[in-house]
C-alpha cells in the first residue's frame, strides 16, 4: 500500500433531495463540473465504487500536503454524510485505490464530507442552491472575466443564471448584472458561507436527524398536519420560483363625461333626423 487512510470530519451538509429526483436518479447523476488530468484518473477509480456503495463522487483535491494529499470529497443522495459513512468509504475505497495505483508516488488518502459551503457540480445542485450565494470561476473567460460571484438563479439550457454582487461598471457606465455561464466553461463552482446558508443547513440537520429518529421508533411520528406542512416547506425549497402573474387590466370606466356626450349627441342627431321627414 501507498497511502494511509484518513478521515476528515467536516461540517456535515444537511439538504434533502430536489424534488424532482428519486434516490436512484441522485446517485448516478453525472457531475458536470470535473476534474482535469491526476483528479480525473483518481476520478474515475472512485466514483463507481462510492456509486455501488450508494454514495455520490462531489470532488476530488489533490495537494501538496504531507507529501501528497488525495482527498475524495462525498456524499448521501440526500446531501448528509457522517464520520461513519467516512469510515465505510476509506475501508472500502482504499484497496481499489491500490490496485488501480491512479498515482505514482506515495500519498495519504483523506475522505470528507462537502461542508455547508460546499462545491456545486451537478445539475441538481445549482437548482437545490437557488437563491443563494455562490462564486465561479470559468476556465473559459466569459466576456473577458473569469470570476464571477453573484446569488444564483438556477438553470437555463445548459447555463447557470447569476445576478452578480460584483458587477463594475463598463466604460458606458452601465451594469452587467445578470450573467448566463455555460457549465461547461466552469472549472470551479461553490456556495458562499453565509448567515441564511447556516441557518438553512441546521434547520435541514434538525429536520434529517428528526426524522432519522421517527423512522427509528425513537421518536413518535409526525401528526399528519406537521407532516404535511414539513413536506410544504420542502418542496417550497426545491420547486423554481413562480413567474409573476400577469398584471389585471383595469375595467374602463362606462359613465365618463366622454360617454354623456356621445350620447347626448347621438340623440340630437337622431332628433333632427325626425324633424327632417
Amino acid at each position: 500500500m501507498k497511502f494511509t487512510g484518513h478521515v476528515k470530519d467536516l461540517a456535515p451538509d444537511m439538504t434533502e433531495p430536489v424534488a424532482a429526483y428519486d434516490a436512484a436518479d441522485l446517485v448516478s447523476e453525472p457531475r458536470l463540473v470535473v476534474e482535469p488530468g491526476v483528479g480525473a484518473r483518481v476520478a474515475a477509480v472512485a466514483a463507481p465504487v462510492l456509486e455501488g456503495m450508494g454514495y455520490r463522487l462531489v470532488r476530488i483535491r489533490i495537494t501538496g500536503e504531507a507529501g501528497c494529499t488525495v482527498q475524495i470529497m462525498a456524499e448521501r443522495p440526500d446531501g448528509t454524510m457522517q464520520i461513519e459513512d467516512c469510515e465505510a468509504i476509506s475501508n472500502a475505497l482504499s484497496p481499489v485505490m491500490d490496485v488501480a495505483d491512479p498515482i505514482q508516488r506515495a500519498y495519504r488518502l483523506e475522505i470528507s464530507s462537502p461542508g455547508i459551503d460546499r462545491p456545486l457540480v451537478r445539475r441538481s445542485d445549482f437548482e437545490r442552491y437557488t437563491g443563494h450565494l455562490v462564486k465561479v470561476e470559468m476556465a473559459a473567460p466569459h466576456d473577458g472575466r473569469k470570476r464571477f460571484r453573484g446569488l444564483l438563479q438556477g438553470i437555463e439550457d445548459g447555463h447557470i443564471r447569476v445576478v452578480r454582487e460584483d458587477a463594475k461598471p463598463d466604460h458606458k457606465g452601465a451594469q452587467e448584472l445578470d450573467v448566463l455561464l455555460p457549465i461547461e466553461d466552469i472549472a470551479d463552482a461553490h456556495l458562499v458561507l453565509t448567515n441564511q446558508l447556516i441557518a438553512e443547513s441546521m434547520r435541514r440537520g434538525r429536520d434529517a436527524e428528526r426524522e432519522r429518529l421517527e423512522q427509528e421508533g425513537v421518536l413518535p411520528p409526525p401528526p399528519p398536519h406537521a407532516k404535511k406542512a414539513r413536506e410544504k416547506r420542502d418542496l417550497s425549497k426545491t420547486n423554481k420560483p413562480k413567474e409573476k402573474a400577469a398584471k389585471k387590466s383595469k375595467p374602463v370606466p362606462q359613465n365618463t363625461k366622454a360617454h354623456r356626450l356621445a350620447a347626448q349627441n347621438k340623440r340630437a342627431a337622431a332628433s333632427h333626423s325626425t324633424e327632417g321627414e
